[in-house]
């Protein structure tokens, strides 16, 4: 009896070690303990982007006017950053960092997928929460259009973490991608660089309206590492 209830017992351990919503489950930092600061500064001196192309509105909240970015003068090395994100239906944008080149930025920084992707059926490289054209994520944890969604990005190293919603959707480590143009799934992607090579500090910056949807950022704080 003892053997079997002792069997039973250690099932029970693997099934809950293997389900997903244990292993995915995750939970975003409290920005307002010690070492988390706002990413911009309150009359934006720390920030480059286009006059005219973003509009503050209340409560510091980031809105998209034009398909420009808005990115930080400082650069990021390990750090984690939170913000929050609302997306009118159809919009296309994302969170980049450790970018290097801001002429340059697709091929020299790394970016989180923003898209109204909630009733995408399949899981794609391209929805919100994959590393863009790199690496999709583990589970759909996306909001519908309209509500606010919120992201934890860690980077440490070559490891990049991405929390989205209390969930778990990106836990990569950039030395599997080993070769330009490719991903360790076999499959393409439109980087130069294989991402094991992707500069390990750079500008963090967020996408303006790449299309006609508007997006708006909110809450955006980091911690440096």
């Amino acid at each position: 009896m003892h053997n079997k209830i002792s069997t039973a017992i250690l099932s029970l351990l693997l099934v809950a070690l293997v389900s997903p919503a244990c292993v995915m489950r995750a939970t975003h930092p409290d920005t307002s303990q010690q070492g988390w600061k706002e990413l911009f500064a309150d009359d934006f001196s720390n920030a480059v982007y286009e006059p005219g192309s973003w509009a503050v509105e209340t409560g510091r909240v980031l809105a998209a006017v034009h398909d420009r970015l808005f990115w930080t003068k400082e650069q990021y090395g390990d750090f984690i950053l939170d913000c929050e994100c609302k997306f009118d239906p159809g919009a296309n944008s994302g969170i980049l960092f450790r970018t290097a080149d801001l002429d340059d930025w697709i091929q020299t920084g790394i970016e989180v997928q923003v898209l109204d992707s909630y009733e995408m059926a399949e899981s794609s490289k391209h929805e919100c929460g994959a590393i863009y054209d790199v690496l999709e994520p583990k589970k759909k944890a996306v909001r519908p259009a309209g509500e606010w969604n919120r992201f934890t990005i860690t980077c440490k190293g070559k490891n990049i973490n991405v929390v989205l919603n209390d969930v778990e959707v990106i836990d990569m480590n950039l030395d599997k991608w080993t070769e330009a143009h490719k991903n360790p799934d076999g499959s393409k992607n439109k980087f130069r660089t294989a991402y094991k090579d992707m500069p390990l500090r750079g500008h963090i910056g967020f996408q303006g309206l790449h299309g006609a949807a508007k997006v708006w950022y909110r809450n955006i704080t980091i911690k440096e590492l």
